[in-house]
């Protein structure tokens, strides 16, 4: 599984779900990563906490995490806005 992790792919909590940041180091020994998690900074991961990767994406076992990591996986969007919408396509549009 570690060979096939890369710099920069994206983390998830669940198969499907938002990412919730990204791979920053792969470290030999111990095999382990570093991660970033958004709102929260870099966590040092061991691979056993790794559900599964494919496609870019590392999947999380969330059983498996640390506390201090559990909870900085439910806090990823604290500091979207919330009245943020996006534009939409390009297209000029009345207000």
């Amino acid at each position: 599984m570690h060979e096939s992790i890369q710099l920069g792919d994206m983390v998830f909590v669940s198969d499907g779900g938002e990412g919730i940041g990204s791979v920053r180091e792969i470290r030999p020994e111990p095999p382990e990563l570093v991660i970033y998690i958004e709102n929260a900074g870099d966590f040092e991961l061991p691979l056993s906490a790794v559900h599964g990767v494919h496609s870019g994406k590392v999947v999380l076992d969330v059983a498996r995490l640390q506390p201090r990591l559990r909870e900085a996986t439910r806090h990823v969007r604290d500091a979207a806005d919330p009245s943020y919408q996006a534009r939409g396509n390009g297209v000029d549009e009345e207000e």
